[in-house]
């Protein structure tokens, strides 16, 4: 049975959103604009329609207002972690930072402020799509470039013997007893596999690649949430903490007035 919102237009070749907004012009209005450029949208009112629409249609991503009636964002954000990753996106008109720490503290990947032009929020599903490697819907055929006709030429083949590869990086990092694969894209703990979100793995990696290094919130901002300096940095304040729940509050160390750093093994 099709869950009640759900478009004409889903199809499963885009990413497909679930949108929860309980003012119904805001929700029609953000449909129509997020239709436009292609993404199938299934959409739901409250909390709890917004809980069963998840479960029938499985979205790729999930972009839901803070304040809905009979379950608000905050919590509906917490019920969908328990048992998914999927990409968090939260909608809110108040800019309060209690509002935007609980929705970020609940599992949410970022926020918007209402309200926003619709480029601006298509701009930030789709780098929240590029952490998890699900390509966005193309641009508009009148926006799309005419097609180079170098485009069909075929590659040559080489006529020298190309050189022998260097030495494969190890696909495992590993900090006394914390272990990234990075092909596999899984953490463990002291063995113990631990799942984290597409921005809080994202983040890891960054802290894993150069260990006992300072890495400023905006860096860490551009490098994996796309964004220049400027942006909200209680994004990090807030992913670091998640992170440092999940894999032991001690490895991360907070530099004053810097960044973080992924402490060196003693």
């Amino acid at each position: 049975m099709t869950p009640a919102g759900t478009t004409a237009t889903s199809t499963t070749a885009h990413p497909h959103i679930l949108l929860v907004e309980d003012d119904e012009v805001i929700r029609e209005a953000t449909r129509m604009a997020l239709e436009r450029y292609g993404f199938p949208v299934t959409t739901a009112a409250d909390g709890l329609e917004g809980l069963e629409a998840f479960h029938a249609v499985r979205p790729d991503l999930l972009l839901l207002d803070v304040m809905l009636p009979l379950l608000d964002g905050v919590g509906l954000c917490r019920r969908i972690r328990e048992e998914s990753q999927l990409p968090i996106l939260m909608m809110s008109a108040r800019t309060d930072p209690v509002d935007v720490v609980s929705g970020l503290e609940a599992g949410a990947d970022d926020y918007v402020v209402k309200p926003f032009e619709s480029a601006v929020l298509v701009a930030r599903i789709r780098t929240v799509l590029r952490r998890i490697r699900i390509a966005p819907p193309p641009p508009d055929a009148s926006e799309a470039p005419p097609a180079s006709p170098a485009a069909t030429t075929p590659t040559p083949v080489p006529t020298t013997t190309p050189a022998l590869a260097s030495t494969p990086t190890p696909s495992v990092r590993s900090f006394e007893g914390l272990q990234v694969d990075t092909d596999s894209m899984e953490v463990r703990v002291d063995g113990r596999l631990v799942p984290l979100t597409p921005t809080e793995l994202r983040l890891l990696l960054e802290f894993t690649a150069a260990p006992g290094i300072v890495l400023e919130r905006s860096t860490l901002l551009e490098r994996v949430w796309d964004y220049e300096w400027g942006a909200d940095t209680r994004v990090v304040d807030v992913h670091v903490q998640r992170l440092r729940a999940k894999i032991g509050s001690g490895r991360i160390e907070t530099v004053r007035g810097f960044g973080y750093k992924l402490r060196r093994p003693a």
